[in-house]
């Protein structure tokens, strides 16, 4: 990716919580099947929410309030080798996203803007959805309306899922971008109640929500290409590199890859196919008004 080497990165919106000790442990989410370890709930969205965790201080559960000096430091213009890593990368992904949002939300969406945060983790942290672990792979809680993410995560997609690049890296914090804006819009809630009305249509309910998500994250890919952005220009290759990240984590190549039953009844994120589909879709056309997954 060909970031802006001259930008001023924001980290205002960022909580860098590794090695804060504010985890917690526990096993997933209360409400939410975890499946086995990170496939479970790969790029997602979490609406399984744990009562009692919305007096949120920062990041819920009484953990300090994070310090984020050594990475404002670190993605500070004067150094050069910034982009190097990854997180400096997510920052100004962020970054990116948040200003394409900012504007394309309300303008597009008829959505008031309201600015996410940005959580980076090692092995555990509580959210205003409960405690979690790793292991439930990169997620957005609407209580507390932040994107959390444990880096490592990158190294399994690229190893285990077989989808390396930075492009990829870049689709997985879109994706769930993606679902802050759900939030911001109402399908989120709607949903949520939906699915707690026709607990039969859970599982078709999820498909459309995360397939939204992905379309979201295609649309932000054709603003971040165009001049003027952070993220600069955005190679086919680079392209390729999300749509290969998108069909790795679609469903039924996770079940063939644990050896399961491909089984569509048991879907949450949608097929390899689908999630390149609504991918493509926000990125034609641009428009998020292109990614009404819940009229196909």
């Amino acid at each position: 990716m060909d970031f802006d080497e001259n930008a001023d990165l924001d980290t205002s919106s960022v909580d860098d919580l590794r090695g804060s000790g504010g985890g917690g442990g526990g096993g997933g989410f209360p409400g939410i099947r975890v499946g086995g370890g990170i496939a479970g709930l790969i790029l997602t969205i979490v609406i399984g929410l744990l009562a009692g965790t919305h007096n949120l201080p920062g990041i819920s559960g009484g953990s300090s309030t994070p310090d984020n000096t050594a990475i404002a430091q670190k993605c500070a213009k004067t150094n050069k080798d910034r982009f190097h890593d990854a997180d400096c990368r997510q920052v100004a992904t962020f970054d990116d996203l948040s200003g394409f949002w900012r504007t394309t939300a309300p303008e597009r969406l008829h959505a008031q803007y309201a600015q996410p945060r940005f959580a980076i983790f090692t092995q555990s942290v509580n959210t205003g959805c409960g405690a979690a672990t790793s292991d439930v792979g990169p997620f957005y809680c609407p209580p507390d309306q932040r994107i959390y993410i444990d880096l490592a995560f990158y190294d399994e997609l690229a190893s285990r899922f077989g989808a390396p690049g930075e492009f990829a890296q870049a689709y997985v914090i879109a994706h769930e971008f993606g679902h802050h804006i759900q939030t911001l819009t109402g399908t989120e809630p709607q949903v949520r109640r939906l699915q707690e009305r026709n607990p039969s249509q859970r599982n078709a309910l999820s498909v459309k929500l995360e397939l939204q998500a992905d379309c979201y994250a295609g649309v932000w890919a054709k603003g971040a290409a165009a001049p003027g952005g952070l993220v600069g220009t955005i190679s086919q290759k680079e392209i390729d590199e999300a749509l290969t990240a998108a069909a790795a984590v679609g469903d039924d190549r996770i079940q063939q890859q644990s050896g399961g039953q491909v089984n569509p009844e048991t879907w949450t994120h949608g097929s390899a196919a689908q999630r390149k589909q609504w991918f493509s879709t926000g990125f034609s056309s641009g428009d998020p008004n292109s990614c009404n997954t819940f009229g196909s």
